[in-house]
């Protein structure tokens, strides 16, 4: 799969084949985010990898109950909680350098884009899941506080075939040349 068909073709999976998430192919994903861009290449992101049945219970329940991802949660082979580590993006000698100071969650996100786009050229699908009780998913995995928990990203086959892409927005609507 190119990468233009890849960026095309990924979409939000909600519902999960009871197949594993081959080893190989986990690497393979993780890899791809390993690769990202980050800020002066500071490398903040953490990712804790879960596939215990209790701990992906247990993160479920930091979704609300009308979060249409609960079920994912669960059903998905492999949960990624994604993190970054707290003032090492955007920062040098200790001070944030731009005025929207700690740059994690920037960072995180180009990791997860690298991540979610490989997984669905590996025949996975995955969901982007943020709305959830960050800090008591940080304690269901042990994660220090020095470190921010940013996401949920369940990886599994797709129970189905994906649905059709929702409308974008043309460039033309967004694009603005010298001057917004």
């Amino acid at each position: 799969m190119d990468l233009f068909e890849a960026l095309r073709g990924r979409r939000s999976v909600r519902k999960y084949a009871d197949t594993p998430v081959e080893d190989g192919d986990l690497e393979a994903i993780l890899e791809a985010g390993r690769i990202s861009a980050s800020w002066a290449n500071t490398q903040c992101w953490e990712v804790v990898v879960v596939r215990d049945p209790s701990a992906k219970e247990a993160l479920r329940d930091t979704l609300s109950e009308t979060n249409p991802a609960r079920r994912a949660m669960v059903q998905a082979p492999v949960v990624l909680v994604a993190c970054g580590r707290k003032e090492r993006a955007g920062f040098k000698g200790g001070a944030p350098t731009t005025a929207l100071g700690d740059w994690l969650m920037f960072d995180v996100a180009l990791f997860l884009s690298n991540v979610t786009h490989a997984a669905h050229a590996l025949g996975y699908g995955t969901v982007h899941v943020g709305l959830f009780d960050h800090e008591k998913a940080g304690e269901i995995v042990g994660v220090p506080s020095d470190v921010q928990v940013v996401e949920l990203v369940p990886i599994g086959r797709p129970e189905g075939p994906p649905r059709n892409a929702p409308p974008r927005r043309s460039v033309e609507e967004f694009r603005h040349d010298e001057r917004f």
